[in-house]
Parts: C-alpha cells; sequence; structure tokens
C-alpha cells in the first residue's frame, strides 16, 4: 500500500487524460486503521444478512429498499423524484417530471434485472453493459450508446474538456481496463478482502468511466451486486447511494484524492464507514418494519368481518404502499361500496392516508412504512 500509485496523466493537447494503474495485481494492506474498520463493517454486514434470513417475506422489504436506492442514486446526478413520487404511475406524474420518474423506474428496473442475472451470468462487463442498456432505455442518455462502452473522450465537470474536474482515460484502452478489472473481481489467486475488492472495483470503474453517460449509477449498483454474487449477502439488503447522496462532497473529494495522490488508504476507510453506517441503518429499518407490522396486525383485528380483506391489502401495502379504490377491488374481490368502506375504516386507523383530498380518484399512502425509507 505504501508503494502504491493510481496511474498517470497523459498530455493530449488541450488536456490531460488519466491513464489509471491495473488492479489486478497482488495486494496487501497494514493500516491498522483500515483493518479495525474492515472488521467492524463485516460484523454489521453480517447482521444485516442474518436479517434477510429471518424476516418474513423479506422480498416485499427489498422493493422499498431498491426503490430508495433507486431514488438516492439518481439523485446524485441530479434527478429529482421522491419515493412517493416514485410510487406513482406515469399518468399520474406532472409531464415537468416524468423524464426524470422514468429514470428512477429504469433504475429499479435494471437493478432487479441484474441480480436475477446473477443465476447465469457472473459478476462481468457483459453484465454491467446490460444493465446500462436498460438504465438508459427510453430516457435522457438514450443517444449515449446505451449498452456499449464508449468510442469517443468524455470528461467530469467543467463546461468543456479543457477545464474539466477530470478526464478518464482514452477510449482505446476501455476494453483493457475492463478485463483487468473483471479478472481482478474474480482472482482467487491472490487474497483480497471482498469488501476492500468492490471497494476498489468502484474506484476503478468510476475513474475508467467506460460509458458516456450513466457511469456514476451503475458503479453504484455494482457494490450490490458484487456482494450478492460473492455471497457476502444472500439477498440485496446493502445500498451505499443513500451514504454517498448525504456526503456527496466527500465522496467525490475521496476519489479524486486517489488519483491526485495516492491515497487509497482514504477511500476504503471513507468506504467501510459508508457499509458499516448503511448496514446499521438497514437493521434498524427492518427493527422498525418489524414492529410496525406488530402494530398494524393489531389495528386489523379491529375490523373483525372486514380483518381478512383488511389483511390482503395490507399485504400489498408493504411492496407497494399505494393504492386506489380499483386496485383494492382488484385485490379483494369486494363490491364498490364495500371497498370504499375498508379504505374509510383503514384510514381512520392510520394505516392508509389520502393524498390528493379530492372527492374522486383517491390514491391513499402507507405513509408510516413510506417514512421507515425517507
Amino acid at each position: 500500500m505504501k508503494n502504491f500509485t493510481s496511474g498517470t496523466y497523459i498530455n493530449q493537447g488541450t488536456y490531460k487524460s488519466f491513464q489509471p494503474n491495473k488492479i489486478n495485481i497482488p495486494w496487501k494492506i497494514e493500516d491498522m486503521e483500515v483493518l479495525s474498520l474492515l472488521s467492524h463493517a463485516d460484523r454489521q454486514l453480517g447482521r444485516l444478512d442474518m436479517y434477510s434470513e429471518y424476516i418474513p417475506n423479506i422480498d416485499l422489504f427489498i422493493s422499498m429498499h431498491v426503490l430508495k436506492e433507486a431514488t438516492q442514486s439518481s439523485k446524485i446526478e441530479g434527478t429529482k423524484t421522491n419515493i412517493e413520487e416514485a410510487l406513482l404511475d406515469r399518468e399520474d406524474i406532472s409531464e415537468e417530471k416524468r423524464d426524470d420518474w422514468e429514470e428512477v423506474q429504469n433504475y429499479i428496473t435494471a437493478l432487479n434485472e441484474a441480480i436475477s442475472s446473477l443465476k447465469e451470468l457472473p459478476f462481468s462487463s457483459r453484465l454491467i453493459k446490460q444493465t446500462h442498456k436498460t438504465l438508459l432505455s427510453g430516457v435522457r442518455g438514450k443517444h449515449k450508446l446505451p449498452g456499449d462502452f464508449r468510442t469517443s473522450q468524455n470528461w467530469i465537470g467543467g463546461a468543456s474538456i479543457s477545464d474539466a474536474t477530470f478526464v478518464p482515460p482514452v477510449h482505446s484502452s476501455l476494453d483493457e481496463y475492463m478485463g483487468d478489472l473483471e479478472k481482478f473481481a474474480h482472482n482467487q489467486e491472490f487474497f483480497f478482502p471482498a469488501l476492500l475488492k468492490i471497494a476498489l472495483i468502484h474506484y476503478q470503474f468510476e475513474t475508467i468511466h467506460p460509458f458516456l453517460d450513466g457511469n456514476g449509477r451503475v458503479g453504484r449498483l455494482m457494490i450490490t451486486l458484487y456482494l450478492v454474487e460473492k455471497g457476502i449477502l444472500k439477498m440485496p439488503v446493502l445500498y451505499l447511494s443513500d451514504f454517498f447522496e448525504r456526503n456527496r462532497m466527500l465522496y467525490y473529494d475521496n476519489l479524486m484524492r486517489v488519483r491526485e495522490k495516492n491515497d487509497i488508504l482514504q477511500w476504503f476507510k471513507f468506504f467501510l464507514v459508508g457499509v458499516i453506517e448503511t448496514a446499521k441503518n438497514g437493521i434498524f429499518t427492518f427493527d422498525k418494519i418489524l414492529k410496525l407490522q406488530k402494530d398494524v396486525e393489531n389495528k386489523v383485528r379491529k375490523l373483525k368481518s372486514r380483518a381478512n380483506n383488511a389483511n390482503i391489502v395490507v399485504r400489498h401495502l408493504y411492496q407497494h404502499p399505494i393504492l386506489d379504490a380499483q386496485k383494492t377491488k382488484d385485490l379483494t374481490g369486494l363490491s364498490s361500496p364495500s371497498v370504499y368502506k375498508l379504505l374509510e375504516e383503514l384510514e381512520n386507523l392510520d394505516i392508509l392516508q389520502e393524498m390528493t383530498g379530492a372527492k374522486r380518484g383517491k390514491v391513499f399512502f402507507f405513509q408510516d412504512y413510506i417514512n421507515l425509507f425517507q
């Protein structure tokens, strides 16, 4: 680690591009602060993973974590869609917010498809490209080679490449760099702890910046994919975008610090603190969900004859915490008058909150549940 060098700047005339050194080499960590944080992060991740094994209906809760991840990861890129808006259907979103809404929906689809693809496809450039294609499909980056590595120079920050904050490597070297990254991800010849490995992979990917658009979102998504593929997590329950969003300047500063000062240890520390904090928050959220479940079960019992239909609605709400009269009718098979009565009683019990204030076309949110992910 003492001799680590991140790469070199290459003069390209009016600008300098950065050519990172390859990472598929033996690594040795001796910094005691990093090792202490690594131990702490492993423990917290183990606790979080245990929750995913014992909490009933974990898939329902993961869907909300994915939704939160999608809104936070997109927010880093300037997209302004909150969780409540992300839950609405496209036609319920105002025209000026639809582009942002669609980007968040694409992120959700991309992550779900990528997790599913891990059953047949390893963590690889192919999987990354496939995920990128879904991410940019039909949205603002749709003309920026979705699913393909760039064939031209890109840059980060600045009005033009000449005053850019950072210029990634030339496009002709991308296949070589991504091949090296892929080999490192699966290298079993040299041992390196999984959390430090994905921290390094994330840094290297963001430095390579292989796509014309969507690099940040794909890079953050890769963290969860890697941990699931390697069996560190049984279920995709760790998402770092919220931590990166709340510490956005530190996130960018620490990435640049590696490139400019070769300080990979500071990046490892920042990343591990993020894992620790995020895992603790995940455990806290799961505890709150279990408590909310018990509170809601106790409230539903008061409905007596309507309790069975109320439970059907509530089970749906844990996966999709928004509904209207038609959805309630589809779920329960009740008549319209019975549906309106059930919704009224769920609202009176403070399980549902009506959000539109309209007499017709009312939309109800399971707000206490949504608040746990805010």
